[in-house]
């Protein structure tokens, strides 16, 4: 059963049939976290989610929450969008508090989240900066969608 809601006749699910994957790669591969991200990546990282997608009143796909999680111990959210001409309206809070209610997200330890601007709207949702950042550490490869692929 799907974990939805209407926020101001716009539809929020987590119903991965609903997913419109070539919508989420076009808003991606122009994000400041994402540029240049190929499709493919985007729909395997899609299938291994907890996605919760925004669909406006006509049915076009306009923004997305994705979570990675096991369900039990932790869970990152990332991808958070809503396409400009339907920001304004509260989206981003109803779909943050939609998934925050979600089943599989329910008595999860840490969740994590990286944000360059929007510290304000995740803070009212409970999160803050990181307690003990000398203990974080990252490995990153800013690089790797401009690279030609590996070959098998």
């Amino acid at each position: 059963m799907s974990h939805e809601s209407r926020h101001v006749g716009y539809l929020l699910s987590d119903d991965p049939a609903l997913l419109n994957v070539t919508a989420i790669h076009a808003y991606l591969t122009t994000s400041y976290w994402a540029a240049g991200i190929p499709h493919d990546v985007v729909a395997r990282s899609l299938a291994n989610s907890l996605c919760l997608g925004i669909y406006a009143p006509d049915g076009p796909q306009v923004g997305l929450v994705r979570v990675v999680t096991d369900s039990a111990t932790f869970a990152y959210f990332c991808d958070v969008y809503v396409l400009a001409p339907h920001r304004g309206r509260g989206l981003s809070k109803a779909a943050l508090a939609l998934v925050s209610t979600h089943p599989q997200l329910q008595n999860i330890r840490r969740q994590h989240l990286v944000t360059q601007d929007a510290h304000g709207l995740y803070a009212n949702f409970g999160f803050t900066p990181l307690t003990s950042p000398e203990r974080h550490m990252e490995k990153r490869d800013p690089t790797v969608y401009s690279r030609a692929p590996a070959a098998p």
